[in-house]
């Protein structure tokens, strides 16, 4: 399982620069000019995890497999996107196929880079596209519920259709329904505006570590967990290096982390994820899944097939599997525990799953 995160904002706010540091490429072509990205670009790249290693190491494992991040470069929006403005509202769909949104906004001034707006203003250029999911999802909802006069939705797909609009329509914050229904069916109901989000302020060199008054607003505005500060194009300079070299060139501007780093510690937390391991001689392997994922379900990310036979899940916690080196050593200590289809896995689990074909 992984995820995949899409990065909106007004055009020509730095999305495809951020997206080809991301992923360490050429791909999206960056440009100085509005709607310079047309279709979707899409790259994917590993999640860094240190406790592969380890763990691999103690394991003697061939080979090791991160867990993997997917990033989309969606198309500019503009301000009446969702009636067919700008690129039109097609690109509004590529936004329906990520779990999480970016929302980049320029947050620095510059008379070199073409703005689509008179003047520089975050808040105003989030609210924008924000703005622009809710009328597609109001438009979507309408047409929905004028089809389900022929009983084609279920009870939970209505309530939460009503639940939605009755947000929109009275300026009540839709993000207000992941608290009150699952995640499940909340994806059934393809809404836009529900979606967890990460705000990225793109700012210039010199302001990445002293900030400016629009990094403030913004914090202000949604909040310090949800805001990540980042220079699309000190970002691009950090992941053409050698590690090496990039570890020396981060402590000489005062960078903690990579935007890279930044962005995958916060989808993480907002899309409420966890890493679990299986390890071997032939591979040490991260797989990741939701917070509350019971161990069956665990074993069909897998495969179905371990997900159908299920029996037991021999499970040894990552501090154990460290602290006795390795799986024997952790039996014989009593520290592998064989846990149930029920038992909800925890962050660091070294599993391997029982099962009949």
């Amino acid at each position: 399982m992984s995820f995949k995160c899409g990065i909106v904002g007004l055009p020509n706010v730095g999305k495809s620069t951020l997206f080809n540091a991301l992923i360490q490429s050429r791909k999206a072509r960056a440009a100085n000019f509005p709607f310079c990205t047309i279709d979707p670009n899409i790259g994917s790249v590993l999640v860094p995890d240190e406790r592969l290693n380890i763990i691999s190491n103690i394991s003697q494992s061939k080979k090791i497999i991160n867990a993997v991040i997917s990033f989309v470069d969606i198309a500019g929006l503009v301000k009446g996107a969702s009636k067919g403005e700008g690129l039109g509202n097609k690109f509004l769909s590529h936004i329906r196929e990520v779990d999480a949104i970016i929302h980049l906004a320029r947050c620095f001034d510059s008379e070199k880079i073409q703005n689509i707006n008179k003047d520089v203003n975050p808040i105003r250029d989030i609210e924008i596209v924000e703005t622009e999911m809710l009328l597609a999802d109001m438009e979507s909802i309408q047409k929905r519920l004028e089809k389900n006069k022929k009983k084609t939705l279920d009870e939970d797909q209505l309530k939460i259709l009503n639940d939605a609009l009755n947000c929109i329509n009275n300026n009540i914050n839709i993000s207000s329904l992941l608290e009150k229904y699952e995640k499940k069916e909340l994806n059934r109901s393809g809404l836009l505006s529900i979606k967890p989000k990460i705000y990225v302020c793109n700012v210039n060199d010199k302001d990445l570590v002293k900030g400016n008054h629009y990094i403030d607003a913004c914090l202000k505005k949604y909040g310090k967990d949800n805001v990540i500060i980042i220079c699309a194009e000190i970002e691009n300079q950090i992941m053409e290096l050698e590690t090496k070299e990039r570890k020396y060139f981060m402590d000489e501007t005062g960078i903690k982390n990579t935007g890279l780093d930044l962005l995958i510690k916060t989808g993480y937390k907002i899309l409420k994820l966890k890493t679990f391991f299986t390890s071997g001689m032939e591979e040490t392997r991260a797989w990741t899944i939701p917070k509350k994922m019971i161990a069956s379900r665990a074993a069909g990310i897998i495969h179905s097939d371990f997900e159908k036979g299920f029996i037991k899940a021999e499970t040894i916690s990552y501090e154990d599997f460290i602290f006795y080196r390795g799986y024997n050593d952790a039996k014989n200590a009593g520290r592998l525990r064989l846990e149930g289809k029920d038992y909800i896995v925890q962050d660091g689990d070294i599993l391997l799953f029982r099962f009949n074909t």
